[in-house]
Parts: structure tokens; sequence; C-alpha cells
């Protein structure tokens, strides 16, 4: 429950959006971040592959993480 999936994007080091599991969607921080975040949440099927990396990437390594630590 805990985990959180980020993906994020930058410009000349600024980030621009991201997408949040635990928002479910793209979210914009700069004007053409935010219209960039418009059209990727409407294609369902990028917003169903970004919210399986949580399953595929996450929650398949926290036990590796947990264990070095």
């Amino acid at each position: 429950k805990d985990i959180q999936y980020i993906r994020s994007y930058y410009y000349n080091k600024l980030e621009t959006n991201r997408f949040d599991s635990n928002v479910g969607k793209y979210v914009g921080y700069t004007a053409a971040g935010v219209r960039q975040a418009e059209i990727w949440n409407k294609d369902t099927s990028l917003i169903a592959s970004e919210a399986a990396q949580k399953e595929a990437y996450c929650l398949n390594n926290v036990g590796i993480d947990y264990q070095v630590a």
C-alpha cells in the first residue's frame, strides 16, 4: 500500500510533468507540461500501462531493496 510509482519528465532541469500512481494520471507543472498531460491522460492504454508499472517494477523489487538496506 505504501509503494508509489512516479515517472517524471524534465526539460532544462525543470520538472514539466509526472505520472503518479497514487493520483492515477499525469499531472503537469508547466504550461507545456499541462498540455502534454491532458493529451496523455486521454490515452487510456497509456494510463493503464503506467499504472501496471507499479506492480511490474516496484512490487517485484521492494523485497530486494529492503534486504540490501
